[in-house]
């Protein structure tokens, strides 16, 4: 290890100098080493112990278990970025430290923010490897191991909600008060979506002043070149003011101009962990029209979520450092003691915000972002402490 070490020295990259070289070189073997420990923890825990349990159960092929554990690595890998980064930082500081090399850098004149600065530079690397693995590697990685396990299982999951599909929409009305209040506009209610047809179909339209409508169909589908719905074997009541049907109407096919969005909301059967964060927004646009609050939010925090977890590796690479720099924090037992402590505190401090921001407390910004602002002033403060 020793010898790779020198090797790293010795290369000269621009922009490094030695010294910056030589701590990189002190990062990397514990980084390596907590890469293949954390994504071996993530795989034992949340892929292969299900997988050993399927082909016992459900005979599922020992060729296609590990083609599927393949596959969801990706997710793991990025999962343990951060966190072998922060291993690193802490294991390389404090050797550097108990062997007293800290000191006779810092007699030199080196302060300690130059010091701290390798590992923000590596850490930056790393954070770009993490938005690259999380939004483009892992999610379709995902999709495809759950396309393979339900084949291998002969599971019919088709990619789309195939029953009780409901759908309103509100829009916003000004009343006598002069106020603007947000009604109920459109309600779209289909028993079932076989992939082509919706069917059993009940449409409430109070979109026209004065005038509701009810529309039953036993089947429609959305006509791609129109742009519109088209129904089959229907009726059309019309319900005037005083709550009488004025006008019944039977029909055995009718174009509607209805809006496209249950049948994007039929079909969407991507999870989270299996859209980049364009598909997510695509996503929230569509159930931005439904007015289901609660699920807006959701989405929100979560594409905030896709977009703040990247840099959690520059946190840690701080909070690594500044407490790796301190004399008594030495010891590899000790440094892989105050990663746990330190990874577990970020993930339940994640967990409540995440939690927050869908329970409406916080904007869902504040919710994703929230772990990483007070991270950084951690980071900030024990590397001020650490500099006196």
């Amino acid at each position: 290890m020793k010898t790779d070490k020198f090797k790293l020295i010795r290369f000269k990259v621009p922009g490094l100098s030695v010294m910056d070289r030589y701590i990189i070189a002190e990062l990397t073997p514990p980084f390596l080493f907590g890469m293949g420990l954390f994504t071996s923890l993530g795989l034992s825990i949340g892929a292969l112990f299900y997988l050993v349990r399927q082909i016992s159960e459900s005979d599922l092929l020992l060729t296609t278990a590990l083609e599927i554990l393949f596959l969801k690595m990706p997710e793991f890998i990025v999962l343990a970025f951060p966190m072998s980064v922060l291993l690193a930082t802490l294991m390389g500081y404090s050797r550097l430290s108990s062997d007293s090399e800290i000191i006779a850098l810092r007699s030199s004149g080196i302060r300690i923010y130059r010091l701290v600065l390798p590992a923000i530079a590596l850490s930056l690397l790393i954070v770009s490897l993490t938005f690259l693995g999380k939004d483009f590697i892992a999610p379709a990685s995902n999709y495809q191991a759950s396309i393979t396990l339900d084949r291998a299982l002969k599971r019919v999951k088709p990619s789309y909600i195939d029953r009780n599909i409901i759908y309103p929409e509100y829009e916003k009305v000004i009343q006598d008060n002069k106020k603007k209040h947000t009604v109920l506009n459109r309600l779209f209610y289909a028993a079932e979506f076989d992939g082509h047809y919706m069917k059993g179909l009940t449409i409430l339209d109070r979109s026209q002043k004065g005038i509701n409508r009810i529309v039953t169909a036993d089947r429609a589908t959305w006509n791609v070149d129109l742009k519109n719905w088209h129904f089959y074997k229907g009726t059309v009541y019309t319900i005037a003011s005083n709550g009488t049907y004025s006008d019944i109407d039977r029909f055995e096919e009718q174009t509607l101009k209805l809006s496209k969005a249950p049948l994007e909301l039929a079909k969407r059967g991507l999870h989270y962990d299996q859209m980049n964060i364009l598909q997510a927004i695509d996503y929230l646009n569509v159930v931005r029209l439904s007015g289901d609050r609660q699920k807006i939010r959701q989405l929100q925090v979560k594409i905030q979520e896709k977009i703040a977890f990247p840099f959690v590796c520059l946190i840690f690479a701080l909070v690594g450092a500044a407490i790796g720099l301190k004399p008594q924090n030495t010891g590899k037992v000790t440094s892989f003691g105050i990663c746990i402590i330190l990874i577990f505190s970020y993930h339940l401090l994640s967990f409540l915000s995440s939690s927050m921001g869908i329970w409406g407390i916080v904007s869902p910004f504040v919710a994703a972002w929230l772990p990483n602002f007070l991270g950084l002033g951690v980071g900030v403060w024990l590397s001020s402490n650490s500099s006196k």
